[in-house]
């Protein structure tokens, strides 16, 4: 924790104070930099860029800059109450105002009332708040907490909770499965797998992948090997307790939540949107072996990631139910000539940038095994009536075998061209930074606006050369508006655009190893989402910039 002692402040109006502070700029150095992991938040690169003539472009190593940091004086009020200093606090991941006042040993109320908080606030990690203290913190309350530990993996029946009243959910009925519905799962699996494997004896295997000129989803069939088949006979012997945890369907049930599959409840492909007692629901049509999203989703659950909450087999078709995502895939939002002139602000494609690597962060090192979602894409990611997103279709996803880093190997190629990370596409190589590479792609297109067929149409070589006269040419500022989805307007702040980018850039590195973590691309995701906040709000405050 950074612990700064100042007398002398600058009045900013209303209870707040400024005081600066010199700083002498260093190698890698930028105002992003300075104000989040030097000053761990303590500013803003807006209040930096305002309180300094050097522009963000033409920082020199060894210029000496002005710093601002917000602070505070206690009220009259506070002061009657025994409070002699007001310490700025940076919230750190998993924290809450509960946890933060326990800390140091102050009622909550006094936090709340410091920061002019209602009763049950939302507070972002790197994010400040007004500590009121009656005497100096001490020396144990000044180390920075220790990262939350990885939660334990949830029930099998649990699901993701959503706090807003807002928000539609699909009820999940958990109890023992009558006997003519757990006899229809059972059946329609064995179905499944007798003709998987009917089917498999027919087709030759072969090494080398299927090429497609599209961009769709593409796949080369092969035999079923020893790790599949063991995997098949699991999910066999468990399919009892996962009917125990899913609502299992009639038939009847779905035609009269979909008004019999009326063309006025088809939202797309195999998919239609069903009320069922009350709320809204997407019932999915399926052929084959859906074993494998069941078992996925079964074992998972989080606020990023679509909840299935239940199972109907009939005719030789499944049919599975899922939450409801009221604004549907990114896709019919994130591409500039979408039809329906959709446009998403800057912060809101931060915002779904982030939900989707903490959706991601959570099966790759929270869940047991990790998994691997293997097809990520605009798609595949479902905004809800908030615009918060949620990574849908566990169809191709699989446990990691190993540790981050760690590969596995397969010969079953499938995948949607463009989205496809390298190694997989040559060697059939699986780790979590297939999904990272993905993401990468997936920021590109949030970033730009454009399709990654015309991502890759643009260039002649790898898609780092989409972002290289952004990134890496000294006048990369003025590269950026013809990088940046026109539809945007301008309206970003060009130095966070810049970071963003050499997120995806660092996502889409050739060497696997070479990718970050998602555990660090949501951490540096959170630092620029909190600053974008505060650039939002700087646009509607006049007279000095907000540190909140």
């Amino acid at each position: 924790m950074v612990l700064l002692w100042y007398q002398g402040f600058q009045f900013l109006g209303g209870e707040y104070y400024q005081s600066n502070t010199s700083y002498i700029v260093e190698p890698g150095n930028t105002y992003f930099s300075i104000a989040n992991n030097t000053f761990e938040s303590l500013s803003t690169c807006q209040a930096l860029q305002a309180q300094n003539s050097i522009p963000a472009t033409n920082l020199s190593i060894g210029d000496k800059i002005s710093v601002p940091l917000r602070c505070a004086c206690p009220t009259k009020n506070q002061s009657d109450d025994g409070v002699k200093y007001l310490l700025s606090y940076l919230v750190a991941q998993g924290q809450d105002v509960s946890s933060i006042s326990a800390m140091f040993g102050v009622d909550d109320m006094s936090i709340l009332e410091a920061n002019e908080l209602p009763s049950d606030p939302i507070i972002y990690f790197f994010t400040t708040l007004l500590i009121p203290l009656q005497t100096p913190p001490t020396y144990s309350q000044t180390l920075a907490p220790p990262p939350p530990p990885p939660s334990p993996p949830p029930p099998p029946f649990s699901l993701s909770s959503n706090n807003s009243s807002k928000k539609t959910w699909v009820y999940v009925v958990v109890g023992v499965v009558g006997g003519v519905g757990l006899l229809l799962v059972i059946g329609g699996i064995v179905f499944c797998i007798f003709i998987r494997r009917k089917n498999k004896k027919k087709k030759q295997a072969s090494a080398s992948v299927i090429t497609s000129q599209s961009f769709e989803a593409i796949e080369k069939p092969e035999g079923k090997n020893k790790v599949e088949e063991e995997e098949s006979a699991e999910f066999l012997e468990s399919i009892a307790v996962i009917a125990q945890s899913l609502k299992v369907y009639t038939f009847e049930e779905l035609k009269s939540a979909t008004d019999n599959f009326s063309p006025s409840c088809w939202i797309k492909g195999s998919v239609y949107r069903g009320t069922i007692k009350g709320d809204f629901a997407a019932i999915k049509k399926m052929d084959g072996d859906v074993s494998q999203e069941i078992s996925v989703l079964n074992k998972i659950s989080h606020f990023n990631l679509i909840c299935l909450s239940g199972v109907c087999f009939h005719d030789g078709h499944w049919y599975l139910v899922y939450e409801y995502a009221n604004n549907g895939p990114l896709s019919d939002w994130i591409y500039h000539d979408n039809i329906d002139k959709r446009i998403l602000s800057w912060t809101q494609r931060i915002q779904i940038a982030l939900d989707v690597a903490t959706g991601l962060n959570y099966i790759h090192n929270y869940t047991s095994p990790p998994y691997v979602h293997k097809d990520l894409k605009t798609t595949n990611v479902l905004l809800d009536s908030e615009l918060r997103a949620k990574i849908a279709n566990f169809g191709l996803a699989r446990s990691a075998d190993g540790q981050e880093g760690e590969f596995a190997l397969t010969r079953h190629i499938v995948g949607t061209k463009g989205y496809m990370a390298p190694e997989y596409l040559e060697n059939g190589f699986i780790s979590t930074k297939l999904d990272v590479y993905a993401f990468g792609v997936l920021l590109l297109e949030i970033l730009t606006g454009k399709e990654v067929s015309a991502l890759y149409g643009g260039v002649n070589g790898h898609l780092s050369d989409v972002l290289s006269p952004v990134i890496h040419e000294e006048n990369s500022k003025e590269n950026l508006g013809e990088f940046m989805d026109p539809s945007l307007q301008e309206s970003y702040p060009a130095e966070l655009a810049v970071l963003v980018a050499g997120v995806a850039d660092s996502c889409i590195k050739n060497d696997p190893s070479a990718r970050p973590g998602m555990a660090e691309i949501v951490q540096s995701l959170s630092r620029i989402m909190t600053t974008s906040l505060n650039w939002e709000k700087s646009k509607t405050v006049s007279g000095y910039h907000s540190f909140t």
